[in-house]
């Protein structure tokens, strides 16, 4: 267990509208103006989706949240959707720091 809790810090969240499919936790992209949807394989994201309620989502957009994620290494790094609601690391994508690795294959970075 982490003696270290980055939860919430500088968070800046904003609401959109949701398209089908998005779900509390996964990362999501830009579908339309104002509007978010679950990415693809892949895929450059805009934020963390919050669980979305009746079309609506808050997306995280900046500071430390929590994602699953794949092959991913401590510091700076670029990432992309993995398809499966997570990140990956990739050549092009979206610039951010991880922070924490953790053995359930869910990692803390700070977008």
């Amino acid at each position: 267990m982490s003696k270290c809790s980055f939860d919430g810090i500088g968070a800046v969240v904003a609401t959109f509208l949701a398209d089908e499919g998005v779900k509390g936790g996964q990362v999501v992209k830009l579908t339309g103006n104002g509007q978010v949807g679950p990415c693809g394989d892949s895929d450059k994201f805009c934020g963390v989706a919050l669980e979305p309620r009746a079309g609506i989502a808050g997306v995280q957009v900046k500071g430390f949240v929590t994602v699953s994620g794949t092959g991913l290494s401590l510091g700076a790094a670029i990432l992309v959707a993995d398809g499966k609601g997570g990140v990956k690391t990739a050549a092009e994508g979206v610039s951010a720091t991880v922070i924490s690795v953790n053995e359930d294959g869910s990692a803390v970075i700070c977008l």
